[in-house]
């Protein structure tokens, strides 16, 4: 009888654009919860640890609940500490094929309003003492419960 190879179960690896793209946040029951090194707006990016996965269809069904919590908490955290206008969620992917869910904090004077932030203008990455403060706050807001 042939020998079977199975092979060895794919690991989660956050994709390298992301990686690139965001500073880490904080580690959630399911996600990675990431801040978009974008100044413009204050803008989370939730990843799901779950290896291979492209579409919210790719999650079990326990695992999607848990992201719209997730969703729900990174949503709650951006409205309670930055009061904006409104708030952007989006799950697109075409240029990162990994599952990753934008919250997006918009503000009617914001450099994209009315449009949507991809592509409009110019992404401004953080000082390294406004990145500090953005993630002390968010932070702080994460622990008081806020959200």
């Amino acid at each position: 009888m042939g020998r079977h190879h199975a092979t060895p179960p794919a690991r989660y690896e956050l994709h390298p654009q992301l990686a690139a793209d965001t500073h880490p946040l904080a580690a959630l029951e399911l996600c990675e919860l990431r801040l978009m090194d974008d100044a413009n707006y204050p803008w989370l990016v939730l990843v799901p640890r779950v290896p291979e996965a492209r579409e919210l269809v790719d999650l079990e069904a326990a695992q999607r609940r848990l992201l719209t919590d997730e969703i729900d908490l990174a949503s709650r955290l951006l409205r309670d500490v930055f009061r904006p206008f409104k708030l952007n969620v989006a799950a697109l992917g075409n240029l990162v094929p990994q599952l990753h869910v934008h919250v997006i904090a918009r503000y009617e004077d914001d450099p994209a309003w009315p449009a949507p932030v991809w592509g409009r203008v110019a992404a401004r990455p953080y000082s390294p003492e406004a990145l500090v403060e953005r993630v002390r706050v968010l932070r702080e807001g994460l622990r008081c419960g806020g959200a």
